[in-house]
């Protein structure tokens, strides 16, 4: 494992260019954690976020951009170009988007927050690289910032890297 960590919340992001440095978040159900590195200007970052579209709740996505796929997204990649990543470097890593709660599948919001990802990176020429989703488990993941390497736990104690 990497040097300190940087735990980020649900509806939050990070985002780091420090080489001793990992981030984590814990407990994806029907979020989604994006993780993208440029291994090149070795900068990396992690955005949970929880809801597709910041419409549902505009007041709190210009507080929280984290929260919505459609403010968090655009949030992740500028800082991640402030600290000196390129977008064409950027590997990306999609995870979570798990139906837990809702076994009937009427909301659905695991699937909507992928649609959403999905979506916008097509819009802007992102790949995703590697991606985790769906099904019905809790997934933890990290992002350990001088390697690149993400690494992904569930809910059943299985560790593996992405």
């Amino acid at each position: 494992m990497a040097g300190p960590r940087i735990t980020v919340g649900v509806g939050d992001l990070a985002v780091s260019n420090q080489k001793g440095h990992e981030i984590v978040t814990h407990s994806l159900g029907s979020c989604l954690g994006v993780l993208i590195y440029d291994q090149s200007a070795a900068v990396g970052g992690l955005l949970h976020l929880m809801l597709p579209d910041s419409n549902l709740n505009l007041e709190r996505a210009a507080k929280q951009p984290a929260v919505f796929a459609d403010t968090g997204l655009p949030t992740l990649f500028k800082n991640a170009y402030a600290l000196g990543a390129k977008k064409g470097r950027m590997r990306v890593v999609v995870v979570g988007g798990s139906q837990l709660l809702d076994e009937s599948g009427r909301f659905n919001i695991g699937q909507r927050n992928y649609a959403a990802v999905r979506k916008i990176f097509w819009r802007n020429n992102v790949l995703i690289d590697v991606e985790d989703v769906g099904g019905q488990v809790n997934r933890t993941v990290g992002l350990e910032i001088g390697s690149g390497r993400v690494w992904m736990k569930v809910n059943s104690g299985e560790m593996r890297f992405l």
